[in-house]
């Protein structure tokens, strides 16, 4: 179950992945198979080549991309979600989702 976001970040988010932008969005989010994540960052593009060259250079896999819907993505969970927005410049993310404190745990 995702919440916290807004409709226009949502918004900004999907248009970025239409133009084929690499776009990255996070919101708070439920699910009990990762008990130890309390946010999930999608990182999408609608250039499904360019996306599994992206998360190559992460480590990770092209099977891995979400394709369920219009917006592919990959989602960013724990460790990893920390590196890449800590990569990108995304401190205000980080502290809005209290990432650092979560990956001390």
């Amino acid at each position: 179950m995702a919440f916290g976001i807004k409709r226009s970040e949502l918004k900004q988010w999907k248009e970025a992945v239409d133009k084929g932008d690499i776009a990255f969005i996070t919101h708070f989010w439920h699910d009990e198979r990762f008990p130890s994540s309390h946010s999930v960052t999608k990182a999408g593009c609608s250039d499904l080549q360019k996306l599994a060259a992206w998360g190559k250079q992460f480590g990770l896999k092209a099977e891995w991309i979400d394709r369920r819907s219009v917006y592919h993505h990959f989602d960013l969970m724990g460790d990893r979600q920390l590196m890449i927005l800590k990569k990108y410049g995304m401190e205000e993310i980080i502290k809005k989702f209290k990432l650092s404190e979560q990956a001390a745990d």
